[in-house]
């Protein structure tokens, strides 16, 4: 039988009704020395004995969760639910993973981020600052989620993908390759960005959106009653559709609603212009990939 790797020190501490206790190590491995002080955690099931598994600092790892592999947890990050952290991972700081959420391969979740649900971050993806990764989203090979974003749902944020900022990616919408989605811009419903796009400001993508370069989607000044933007996007069918705040419908009805409600007024001659300008921004030739 293999040598237990660690044992309780005695010292134990209340977590929000549970014991969790001090580990020690009771035998070499990775930069771990025979009689070092570990982190906490609730049972031996939290913890394996086999592989190069490491809870460090003050990390508490509780419920059900497991860290396996080479998988370390250090600083006050907090593993909890039926979580699992293995392979190479990384959590530390005062990160958060727990429900049933997977951190696998050389992923690393730091800072003050949370990574819960069903969600997974795997490969060497990173979740770092006070991201959010939850539901049933993913994030993996070398994408990055930072900043205040957000990947919900069953959104994919994989590739060379960032998303940052306040940005929110959800629903089935999926950002790929080089593309970068910042400050207060929502990529939802099935919409997909990839290629070198930039999505940024307080752009809305949604439905069947296909954005793959930044001559696929146009969003205006501040204009219209709303004193707000209006985002103009690619679709996969090759046309224009509008968001406008809860409007949501191609650029030739979005033109005939604007004309019933601002009829000959400033706000119609603003938006019309808006509509114009996306004309001749937006490129609807070329095949869109599937």
């Amino acid at each position: 039988m293999e040598q237990k790797k660690y044992e309780f020190t005695g010292e134990t501490m209340d977590f929000f009704g549970r014991t969790l206790h001090r580990i020690q190590a009771l035998k070499a491995f990775s930069d771990i020395n025979v009689g070092d002080i570990g982190g906490w955690i609730e049972k031996e099931e939290n913890l394996s004995h086999n592989g190069k598994a490491q809870v460090c600092g003050d990390a508490r790892v509780c419920g059900d969760a497991r860290v396996c592999g080479a998988a370390w947890v250090g600083g006050e990050a907090l593993v909890y639910g039926e979580a699992q952290v293995c392979g190479a991972a990384l959590v530390c700081d005062d990160a958060q993973v727990y429900g049933d959420a997977q951190v696998y391969g050389d992923a690393q979740v730091r800072d003050d981020a949370q990574v819960c649900g069903d969600a997974q971050v795997f490969d060497k993806a990173l979740v770092y600052g006070k991201a959010q990764v939850c539901g049933a989203a993913l994030v993996c090979d070398d994408a990055q989620v930072y900043g205040e974003a957000q990947v919900r749902g069953e959104a994919q944020v994989c590739e060379d993908a960032r998303v940052f900022g306040n940005a929110q990616v959800s629903g089935d919408a999926r950002v790929y390759g080089e593309a970068r989605v910042c400050d207060d811009a929502r990529v939802y419903g099935e919409a997909q960005v990839y290629g070198k796009t930039w999505v940024g400001g307080r752009a809305r993508l949604c439905g069947d959106a296909r954005i793959f370069c930044n001559h696929h989607y146009w969003t205006s000044p501040r204009i219209g009653s709303r004193n707000d933007i209006t985002t103009f996007y690619r679709s996969k069918d090759h046309r224009i559709m509008v968001v406008c705040g809860c409007c949501h419908t191609d650029i030739e009805d979005f033109a005939r609603r604007v004309k019933e409600t601002h009829g000959d007024n400033q706000h119609a001659h603003d938006y019309e212009m808006a509509i114009q300008m996306a004309k001749i921004w937006i490129d609807l030739e070329g095949d869109i990939d599937e």
